[in-house]
């Protein structure tokens, strides 16, 4: 892999027409990890219809125009919004619920802002800390020599695939650390609406891209991360 920009093939690659075709990107290898439980939470009242439009409209990136999110394709329950949510992490800290769709930014008193996400299929979810030791933007993907060997017809990325909307790290990307070493896992933008909600990577964790981008901004590196039991 490329080291500094490379992520693994364990993403959701959308539906859009230009991504159809490597939606079988998916597959990868999963990383045991020891359990940890935390306490639940209770939602407040979310926003319009009229105020997702605003949220998930588009974003003029430095890079690439980020196209505004098709919400009819989101069951507002996984839209973003501030929640009740009890926990003894610290604020920042980011809390995946895989078994809920949920990813949570604790934001302290109580209060956490929570993301719909795609996350990890049956076979390939995982669970315990990390920690976000770096981040990118419109990172480079270069699949890994085990993805290869089942699909060849990822070699032509052997390389690394240039950041771009075809990406499959999307916009931003924060990658997962381990006691010093990348576990291959990402939490990531996906320009897939109709994924969120759903189990399909192979290990990583999918926001909409103006819900990564929130999160990101807020989120620096050596950040705590708690990936919940499925």
């Amino acid at each position: 892999m490329d080291g500094r920009n490379a992520g693994p093939g364990h993403i959701s690659l959308g539906r859009r027409p230009e991504l159809v075709s490597r939606r079988a990107f998916l597959v990868g290898s999963a990383v045991s990890v020891g359990a940890l439980g935390l306490a639940g939470c209770a939602a407040t009242d979310g926003m319009s219809l009229a105020e997702a439009q605003k949220v998930y409209g588009p974003v003029p990136d430095k890079k690439f125009a980020i196209p505004a999110a098709d919400i009819n394709k989101v069951d507002p329950k996984y839209w973003r919004r501030t929640v009740r949510y009890e926990s003894k992490e610290a604020p920042g800290t980011i809390i995946v619920d895989p078994a809920n769709y949920y990813v949570y930014r604790i934001e302290g008193d109580g209060n956490a802002t929570r993301y719909g996400a795609n996350v990890g299929r049956d076979g390939f979810r995982w669970n315990g800390d990390a920690y976000v030791g770096r981040k990118s933007e419109w990172a480079t993907w270069t699949p890994p020599p085990e993805m290869i060997k089942r699909q060849p017809e990822a070699a032509k990325y052997a390389r690394g695939m240039p950041g771009g909307l075809e990406n499959p790290l999307g916009a931003r990307t924060l990658h997962l650390y381990q006691n010093g070493r990348y576990t291959l896992y990402t939490i990531y933008a996906s320009l897939d609406e109709e994924s969120i909600g759903s189990g399909i990577t192979s290990g990583c964790v999918g926001l909409l891209t103006q819900d990564m981008i929130d999160l990101y901004d807020q989120t620096p590196v050596k950040t705590k991360v708690v990936v919940l039991p499925a």
